[in-house]
């Protein structure tokens, strides 16, 4: 049997002299999965863009081109869907009157599902600006080339919500329940669920199955196949998990069913659907 673990770190890892500026462990593995994110798709982006015609380091400066400037659309629109998402669904009550607290980014509260849409909403402009240098990325491509390392990200950010003491589950009575201190939500002192841990466990699984689906396949691979098992898979668990959260819309979610997250999360589990749907006829004909 384990006993419950009493989780109160500090949210910092370090203050920066001089400045005065906390370093975050929430803020250092959200740098590290985009980070590790920006090495991967290059790598892809080098793969799919390879051409027996045109030099290897020709193809790699290309690749890296065109990743800078995806890094910067996509770091954009996720930080601004996430926070414009985090505000809209889960706490508009509060920003309606507060509505400078909208630009207090550091102060926490970003949503998944309004960064999932910032980051569509980047590709389309992504795609628009290279349509020209590389006609081959389709919106597709691209998005295929994305969710791989994003489902590595999210790992790396649901740990710093456990570390943040964040997002986190409804009380529980299984032996490795966890006791948070100074929960931003929740109850203290009391041995909740540690869902932010088993998101990021499922997340890195999710990884490494696209991952070896990519690199074993990747030349039989249709357009929107590593697209439609990521939303399908992550936010199919994203669904499913929300039932053992503490609610985080207080308007909505204590009344209903379905919560917010869940709801938000249909859209996308139905699009993954479509997608892999899509993709196998394609394949058959």
């Amino acid at each position: 049997m384990f006993a419950y673990l009493t989780f109160d770190p500090d949210r910092n890892i370090f203050v920066i002299p001089y400045l005065h500026h906390p370093v975050t462990w929430y803020g250092f593995l959200f740098a590290l999965g985009f980070l590790a994110s920006f090495f991967l798709v290059k790598k892809i982006f080098t793969d799919f863009l390879s051409d027996p015609k045109q030099p290897e380091n020709d193809t790699k400066i290309k690749a890296t081109q065109l990743t800078d400037r995806l890094a910067l659309l996509v770091a954009i629109g996720a930080v601004l869907g996430a926070r414009l998402g985090h505000v809209f669904f889960y706490d508009w009550d509060y920003y309606k009157t507060n509505p400078i607290d909208i630009f207090k980014i550091w102060q926490g509260g970003l949503a998944s599902h309004g960064g999932a849409i910032g980051v569509f909403i980047a590709l389309v402009f992504f795609v628009w600006f290279t349509r020209k240098q590389a006609p081959r990325l389709t919106f597709l491509a691209v998005l295929d080339a994305l969710v791989v390392p994003v489902a590595l990200a999210g790992g790396c950010i649901r740990i710093g919500n456990f570390i943040n003491q964040e997002i986190t589950g409804k009380p529980t009575n299984l032996p490795w329940g966890v006791i948070f201190k100074h929960p931003l939500d929740g109850i203290p002192d009391v041995p909740v669920h540690p869902v932010q841990l088993y998101e990021a466990l499922f997340y890195f699984c999710v990884f490494l199955f696209l991952f070896f689906l990519w690199r074993r396949d990747k030349k039989k691979l249709g357009r929107g196949e590593l697209s439609g098992w990521f939303f399908l898979l992550v936010f199919g668990f994203r669904f499913v998990i929300e039932f053992l959260k503490m609610p985080q819309n207080f308007t909505f979610d204590t009344t209903a069913w379905l919560t917010m997250g869940q709801i938000l999360s249909l859209p996308f589990i139905i699009l993954g659907g479509l997608l892999l749907i899509g993709c196998y006829v394609r394949k058959k004909r």
